[in-house]
């Protein structure tokens, strides 16, 4: 295993202190380590994991694209109100 030296702001020393201490993490060590981990997968962008159901591309753009005017409906739907 590789060994580094980070200097870190003492908030989030202090933060990693109080979740190891309150049993979040076995140690420090675990808690940068996953810390790590997380913050890598955040990044990563190669392993794109869409599973079956979810949206794929920008939603604000798909919403957008998908909007239509409501006076350039074809649709007779008439004066009555519906219900």
């Amino acid at each position: 295993m590789t060994k580094i030296e980070v200097d870190l702001p003492d908030r989030i020393d202090s933060e990693i202190s109080r979740l190891a201490e309150q049993g979040e993490f076995l140690n420090r060590n675990e808690a940068v380590e996953d810390f790590l981990t997380r913050g890598l997968q955040a990044y990563d962008v190669e392993s794109d994991t869409t599973t079956e159901g979810e949206a794929d591309g920008d939603l604000f753009t798909d919403a957008i694209d998908e909007q239509q005017d409501p006076a350039a409906l074809d649709d007779d739907m008439g004066d009555e109100p519906t219900f």
